[in-house]
């Protein structure tokens, strides 16, 4: 990769750094033997695709095709649907300027891709050849986390929407792509009321990657009021999905795997490693007591689906749609999805991190009631969440991957450290 075409003196720090280095990333893994030029540039090189970078190549959130005004302005309309009246404005002014052709105003900078090599393999032959039909990707660039990958949106020539595809690159990205797979095969043998899931499109492997493409969920319709009562159905529809099951909490298979991902956690992080040791073995701590002092609670288990979060969903007309299905697990405490989507409910919203979890935790029986948690269980059960939920951010280590919450010691860890000692 050798340039992209943007006015921009200077590379910006901080997020629009990192977003620069990704989206540089990206494009070598997905056009491998490409080259970036500014247009007018590289006359003796083949041009593979062009992208405009929205938006702009130094902030890049999207990177939608040229080749046709229909399918770039499609790519923006139909990618998701923005939170707040001043997202949706934004993003139907862009796509009408990318329809319209006058979208120089708006979108300045462009990414031109390419080649000496007239048969290069690139991402756009391999999902045409896979699902049989001709398209256009466009590619979103995500904010810092561990489990950033590549998630491209297709489209046919008409500007349809065909599926979206993810590309697990790494060893935690690629297993957790397959868990996806996993996850959506499994969900299509059981018969759903509540909500709608995506379907495999497309699962396997393309120049070491793994890959999964799954149909697209109508996110661009406008959203419909939800009901707390709808959503809480659709959450028990998913616990119930591979089953139920009860039993004491120390004698569970959830504690078994907990208890082996704990371990595991502790031996991946070596003494005097710093701050993530000190967590590490703060964790460890708070869930062997939390175990102890619950040990004979009599738990039901059912199936989570991992990370039911507001970005997650889409209430529209006729339908509850999810998406994201990478964390589905059978078998932890009932309600965990209701205890995460509330934590998350307000850290979007704007919410001091710490202050959201002790404001969940407070709010555990009344978050729990439709699942009909046992009487007096309902803070244990929002104590284990939090267990969990730290062992997954410190095994994707998390902070290191610079994700905004990556490090659970400065809001989660002293919340739980405190419920725990109080119980």
């Amino acid at each position: 990769m050798t340039a992209v075409d943007t006015p921009a003196t200077q590379v910006a720090t901080g997020d629009a750094q990192l977003r620069g280095q990704y989206l540089r990333e990206v494009l070598e893994l997905l056009y491998p033997g490409c080259s970036t030029a500014a247009p007018g540039q590289g006359r003796k090189a083949r041009s593979v695709v062009e992208y405009l970078a929205i938006p702009d190549a130094r902030r890049c959130k999207l990177l939608v095709p040229t080749a046709s005004r229909r399918v770039a302005a499609a790519a923006v309309r139909r990618f998701s649907e923005p939170q707040g009246r001043i997202g949706r404005l934004k993003r139907d002014a862009v796509a009408m300027a990318l329809s319209s052709g006058a979208w120089t105003t708006l979108v300045r900078d462009r990414v031109r891709l390419t080649s000496t090599d007239s048969g290069g393999e690139t991402v756009d032959r391999y999902l045409s050849e896979a699902l049989g039909t001709p398209l256009h990707v466009s590619i979103h660039i995500g904010p810092a986390r561990a489990n950033r990958k590549p998630v491209l949106q297709l489209l046919d020539p008409r500007g349809h929407t065909i599926g979206f595809a993810k590309f697990g690159v790494g060893p935690l990205t690629r297993r957790l792509v397959r868990a996806e797979a996993a996850a959506l095969s499994a969900l299509s043998h059981v018969r759903m009321s509540e909500i709608v899931v995506p379907s495999i499109l497309h699962a396997g492997q393309w120049r070491g990657l793994q890959v999964l493409v799954q149909s697209a969920l109508p996110v661009w319709q406008p959203r419909m009021p939800l009901s707390p009562a709808r959503l809480h159905r659709a959450m028990a529809e998913v616990a119930g999905a591979c089953g139920l099951s009860q039993g004491w909490l120390a004698t569970s298979p959830y504690w078994a795997d907990l208890r082996n991902r704990l371990c595991q956690l502790v031996a991946d992080t070596p003494e005097g490693s710093g701050r993530a040791a000190t967590e590490v073995a703060q964790l460890f701590e708070a869930a062997r007591a939390l175990v102890e002092h619950a040990a004979e609670l009599n738990l039901r288990y059912g199936t989570w689906h991992g990370d039911w979060a507001p970005w997650n969903m889409a209430n529209v007309a006729g339908a509850l749609l999810v998406w994201d299905w990478e964390r589905f697990t059978p078998g932890v405490p009932l309600g965990f999805d209701a205890v995460h989507y509330d934590l998350q409910r307000q850290i979007q919203a704007g919410v001091d991190a710490q202050t959201a979890v002790e404001s969940t935790v407070r709010q555990a029986a009344a978050l729990l009631e439709p699942f009909e948690v046992a009487p007096g269980s309902a803070e244990i059960v929002a104590l284990l969440y939090l267990v969990d939920l730290a062992t997954r951010y410190l095994s994707d280590r998390q902070a290191e991957a610079g994700a905004r919450l990556g490090v659970t010691g400065t809001w989660l860890l002293p919340v739980l450290i405190r419920k725990v000692r109080s119980l």
